[in-house]
């Protein structure tokens, strides 16, 4: 079996999964404090969003919250996770809400999510849009009502630039247009620019988010310029291994594994890392960005040890 620089294979994904099982456990009665709504809210509406946010998953992005927040706080983990509940409660909607909305009709039209119907499936596409709608301002109005006011502004900030058109919805944008002909047609391009595109796309469509949740983790502890420094260079070649990944699972991973169907963006004709650059050279640049990412958090000490580990099984998992 392949070794890492944190051992064995089998056992770092013992070690990420028992981690990431922690960060469900806390998180998950928070989520659904969070989506516990007063009757003034439309039960099929609520329905659908407890669906899309309380649906089975990894709980990636509230991890790297709270890992974050834990390497940059000197007052424990248990003090450093409740600081950052909020914020970890926010980011996981707007994962939610971008997922309920990247799976309609009008846009990926995926089938299933996380093993289980999509939500316009389950429901209706009407009740879906309404579900990401109130989802993505939930998600702000915990954000908000969370932080200390002294935080709360910057971290509304940080996640609505994140979120934006500039980032996640403008890397979204982008790549319909490349896949339904509304841009320049990249199919004839020479590799090295195909692949700066999808660069490009994925550090917003994926890696925003990513990079928001880190900051928004160190912001809830008052983390300084430093920590925030190292979290940022964490991020970027954390998110960018992390979708390199995710195209080798979409082009020779299980259905059933990966909780969504598979084998679909090389059936409509979108470029994946591994369609333009190829499949061992895309594992190739996915270890050398996980080694990237784990080096950034270095500087933070012990305390990053699960963002560590985190950065070196993304490009091993097969699920």
């Amino acid at each position: 079996m392949a070794t890492t620089q944190h051992g064995d294979v089998a056992d770092l994904d013992t070690a990420v999964i028992a981690a990431l099982e922690q960060v469900r456990t806390f998180i998950d009665p928070q989520l659904e404090a969070t989506l516990t709504l007063s009757p003034e809210a439309a039960d099929r509406l609520l329905a659908s969003m407890r669906y899309a946010a309380l649906a089975p998953g990894k709980r990636l992005r509230p991890a790297l919250v709270l890992w974050a927040a834990a390497a940059c706080c000197g007052d424990g983990r248990e003090r450093a996770w409740q600081a950052a509940a909020p914020a970890a409660v926010a980011v996981e909607m707007i994962h939610a809400y971008s997922l309920v909305h990247d799976d309609l009709p009008a846009m990926d039209d995926d089938d299933l999510r996380r093993g289980r119907p999509t939500c316009h499936k389950q429901f209706d596409d009407a009740t879906a849009i309404l579900c990401g709608d109130a989802l993505q301002a939930l998600a702000f109005e915990t954000l908000a009502a969370g932080l200390p006011s002294d935080r709360a502004a910057r971290g509304c900030l940080v996640l609505a630039r994140a979120a934006g058109a500039e980032a996640l919805v403008g890397g979204q944008a982008d790549d319909l247009a490349a896949e339904r002909g509304w841009a320049a047609d990249l199919s004839a391009a020479p590799a090295k620019e195909r692949a700066a595109w999808l660069e490009r796309v994925h550090r917003r469509k994926t890696g925003a988010l990513f990079l928001a949740a880190l900051e928004l983790g160190g912001l809830a502890v008052a983390a300084t310029p430093a920590q925030l420094a190292l979290l940022g260079a964490y991020g970027r070649s954390f998110g960018l291994a992390f979708q390199i990944a995710d195209d080798i699972l979409d082009a020779e991973g299980s259905e059933t594994a990966v909780g969504k169907r598979v084998g679909k963006d090389v059936d409509r004709g979108k470029l994946t890392f591994p369609s333009v650059i190829g499949l061992e050279p895309s594992r190739a640049r996915a270890a050398n960005l996980a080694q990237e990412a784990v080096a950034a958090v270095a500087g933070l000490g012990a305390g990053a040890s699960d963002l560590a580990r985190l950065a070196t099984w993304i490009v091993h998992r097969d699920h």
